[in-house]
């Protein structure tokens, strides 16, 4: 089944999966074949579920705007002494596919947004990270920049089979705010909720009530109700626990 989806997206044939009803779920094979197909998944439980992927984000499941996206950052260790990206385990490739455009990776749809968060450590900072010994035959060498860091975004038109290179070089005043958006506070609300269920080593302080907190302050105007059904999900499994 796999071979055959692949033929098909070589063809310009993309494949999205949708599974309907409750229990019984198969999201890894849901994911392994709609990746195979270039398309998205995901499970139909309800009426307001229905109406959300058949109407309010119907053209970004059907109308694919970019192929293969892959994106690659690059800390300045002059302001960043470590990092760690906060899930996306399966969907990690190795640095040398980044530039390998026969290397499989995640599609964008029309009106699709992803983010994808990092937890860093500042430079300054005191935490130890590791206990490595200096290199030997190497000497590393920080070259002087006022950026903290450059990402670089690789992706193929639909009908197209060699990439494209975005690259982007963001310094200090670009990410430092006096002001976090709703956005950003509710991603941070889904990666700590993430961590909770998983009970991640990394969950540090996290708790229900700091979760549900970051989430109510991130509703803001909320016109599909989307955060509001969050936000039931965060206390539905506070009072389970």
């Amino acid at each position: 089944m796999e071979r055959l989806i692949e033929e098909k997206r070589n063809d310009g044939i993309f494949l999205t999966i949708l599974g309907f009803g409750m229990g019984n779920y198969k999201d890894s094979k849901m994911e392994k074949l709609s990746n195979k197909g270039n398309g998205n998944y995901a499970y139909i439980d309800n009426i307001l579920e229905a109406k959300k992927m058949f109407a309010d984000e119907i053209w970004g499941t059907l109308y694919t705007i970019a192929k293969d996206v892959k994106f690659q950052i690059e800390f300045n260790p002059a302001h960043v002494k470590a990092y760690r990206l906060v899930g996306y385990e399966n969907r990690l490739l190795n640095k040398e596919d980044f530039n390998d455009d026969k290397k499989d990776a995640g599609e964008i749809g029309a009106g699709h947004c992803v983010t994808a968060l990092f937890e860093i450590i500042p430079a300054g900072s005191d935490e130890k990270v590791g206990d490595v010994d200096d290199l030997i035959y190497q000497q590393r060498k920080l070259n002087k920049s006022k950026s903290i860091l450059t990402l670089k975004l690789r992706y193929k038109a639909p009908d197209e089979d060699n990439s494209r290179l975005i690259t982007k070089n963001l310094k200090k005043s670009d990410v430092y705010t006096t002001s976090v958006s709703d956005n950003f506070k509710q991603a941070a609300s889904v990666a700590m909720f993430g961590m909770i269920l998983r009970d991640s080593e990394f969950k540090a302080d996290a708790s229900y009530s700091k979760t549900l907190a970051l989430a109510k302050s991130a509703r803001g105007d909320d016109a599909f109700g989307y955060r509001q059904e969050y936000i039931t999900i965060i206390e539905s499994a506070q009072y389970l626990k």
